[in-house]
């Protein structure tokens, strides 16, 4: 069984993080695949962007990513290039606009520990960022 393991923060959870999780799990159709989905910590994006203005708390994104049907299990975490030397998984699923530095280090890590890499294209139309700016043209 392929583990597939993708990260978020999954504030505003849209339709592009649905399609991101069920891409996910469908990349190996002919393979039993599980995915687990990491949702960041709310603590650690205020500590990183103190003016973020969250939605959701941790518990309440956990709960509403756990019910997304593609999602098997979803684990909490704080910094995605330290948390993934601790997670049991075969596939690193991301976004192609999951660049940032931590992001580049985990991908680094995961090519040298032999995880493979795979990008799913982003949704496009969607993104927090446009719900945010919607949101407050209401």
């Amino acid at each position: 069984m392929k583990r597939i393991l993708t990260f978020g923060v999954y504030d505003m959870l849209h339709i592009g993080h649905i399609l991101l999780f069920k891409h996910a799990k469908e990349l190996f159709p002919e393979e039993e695949c599980q995915l687990i989905v990491a949702v960041q910590d709310g603590d650690c994006i205020l500590k990183y962007k103190p003016d973020t203005k969250m939605v959701y708390n941790t518990d309440e994104r956990l709960f509403m990513v756990s019910a997304v049907r593609w999602v098997d299990e979803v684990i909490i975490y704080k910094d995605v290039d330290v948390d993934i030397q601790n997670i049991d998984f075969d596939v690193f699923a991301k976004g192609p606009d999951q660049q940032h530095a931590g992001f580049q280090r985990a991908v680094a890590w995961c090519e040298s520990n032999g995880k493979q890499v795979v990008i799913v294209p982003r949704t496009e139309g969607i993104s927090s960022t446009m719900l945010r700016e919607y949101s407050k043209n209401k």
